[in-house]
């Protein structure tokens, strides 16, 4: 295995990503404080100040944070992460993904997974996706992106509570037929 960059630099047709910096927060925030984007997510307060600081904090300090700019305006419209699962780092997570409500409907997810599977695949043959149980809508964006469920159960606490999550996995051979990454570009 070769090392990743975990917080690179990529350009797609319709967004770019780069790593998240603490001069963000203002916009990253803007996009989070909608309360609809986390209606269905285990944090549905996430939306309050307080709580995605704490998020946006732990973004910052995982040292795989990636924000996601809409390429024609050059403005903040989310973001996502990558983080090893395991110690072995034979598994690569991508997770924590969110976007602004006018880029929903899955051209712009869509767009920012390939992006970042086609640059996990150049290190790990293995990407997993955590979903809450009852996050039907990140359950329906998996499986648009070609992620298959998976038998695995995990349970993660969030504010003190253990919550149940589903495991979601994509493999390179899986994502290179699929043909994806010939779209892609990186800097």
């Amino acid at each position: 295995m070769t090392s990743l960059d975990l917080q690179p630099h990529l350009v797609g047709g319709l967004i770019e990503l780069r790593p998240l910096a603490a001069d963000d927060w203002d916009q990253l925030f803007a996009v989070a404080s909608d309360p609809l984007i986390w209606e269905g997510h285990p944090a549905r307060d996430r939306y309050k100040g307080p709580v995605f600081r704490q998020f946006f904090r732990e973004a910052l300090d995982s040292g795989g944070a990636l924000v996601a700019l809409d390429r024609t305006t050059r403005r903040i419209i989310g973001s996502s992460r990558y983080w090893w699962d395991g110690a072995n780092r034979d598994e690569l997570e991508i997770g924590w993904t969110f976007l602004a409500r006018a880029y929903w409907g899955g051209l712009y997810n869509g767009e920012m997974k390939s992006l970042m599977l086609a640059h996990a695949f150049k290190s790990v043959d293995h990407v997993i996706f955590i979903v809450g149980v009852d996050n039907v809508r990140s359950q329906k964006a998996m499986l648009k992106i070609g992620a298959v469920p998976t038998e695995r159960r995990l349970v993660r606490t969030l504010h003190g509570q253990p919550l149940e999550h589903m495991v979601f996995a994509i493999t390179k051979a899986g994502f290179s037929a699929d043909g994806r990454d010939r779209r892609m570009t990186a800097t």
